[in-house]
């Protein structure tokens, strides 16, 4: 079988099912906010099933599915591209942004009482698009990238509006060493008057990153204080890599 021919997959992988709930049920969330906390990224191994990687990988072609095509080069964002899914979301995206919503934003929340912000998160993404929506912000933000060699994703944070949920997701698709070479998740963090602190996350296929959209909290001497991080892919070396971004706000 083809993994990147869309009609040689099974129609069952398009469907979230139980499975996801319980992967999603069986993460250790403390330990996910600890390492959230200390680090600003946390690894889930084995989100998706490798067919559901195939599969979401394999819609890429599907024009009628996407709302937008960016080819970065265009706009200065590194070399490669992406696209933004329409709505309605397909059902296996949308379960992802739903219910690893509810899981997270908890740990939201606490990052911005800790910043001293009035900013509360709902406990549903239903009720938190709705926010976004009364905000104009009505674009969905679930995205596939693909990257072929000598692409990269310069370092970037993924705000697109004033309603911004501080947490998102990056599932790849592809499997390192047999898909494609090089092309690793790569995140900094900028503390105040200090250098840059330089983070790679290694992901196989199927794992997650969920990881800080632009500042998290970090307790100083002298109190909470916020600092900066940017995420971006390093070059692919060779073949072909693709990732789903779970932003879990809208654009405006």
């Amino acid at each position: 079988m083809n993994a990147r021919d869309p009609q040689s997959l099974p129609a069952a992988a398009e469907r979230p099912g139980a499975a996801l709930g319980r992967r999603i049920d069986a993460i250790d969330w403390d330990v996910l906010g600890e390492s959230l906390d200390g680090q600003g990224h946390a690894i889930v191994q084995g989100l998706l099933s490798p067919a559901q990687c195939d599969w979401l990988a394999a819609r890429y072609p599907l024009d009628p599915l996407f709302r937008s095509r960016v080819v970065m080069e265009r706009h200065g964002f590194g070399r490669g591209e992406y696209k933004y899914f329409a709505y309605p979301l397909p059902p296996l995206v949308a379960a992802l942004r739903e219910q690893l919503y509810v899981r997270l934003a908890p740990i939201a929340n606490r990052w911005k009482q800790a910043l001293a912000s009035e900013t509360r998160y709902p406990a549903t993404h239903a009720e938190f698009i709705a926010r976004c929506h009364a905000a104009a912000q009505l674009r969905p933000t679930p995205l596939l990238l693909q990257y072929g060699r000598d692409d990269y994703n310069c370092l970037h944070q993924d705000l697109y509006g004033d309603e911004v949920f501080p947490l998102q997701v990056v599932v790849l698709l592809s499997e390192p060493g047999r898909d494609f070479t090089g092309g690793e998740l790569v995140m900094t963090e900028q503390r105040p008057r200090m250098q840059s602190r330089p983070m790679v996350l290694p992901l196989r296929q199927g794992d997650a990153a969920v990881i800080a959209v632009h500042q998290r909290p970090v307790q100083g001497t002298r109190g909470v204080y916020r600092v900066q991080l940017r995420h971006g892919v390093s070059r692919v070396l060779s073949g072909r890599r693709h990732t789903a971004g779970i932003v879990f706000h809208d654009a405006t």
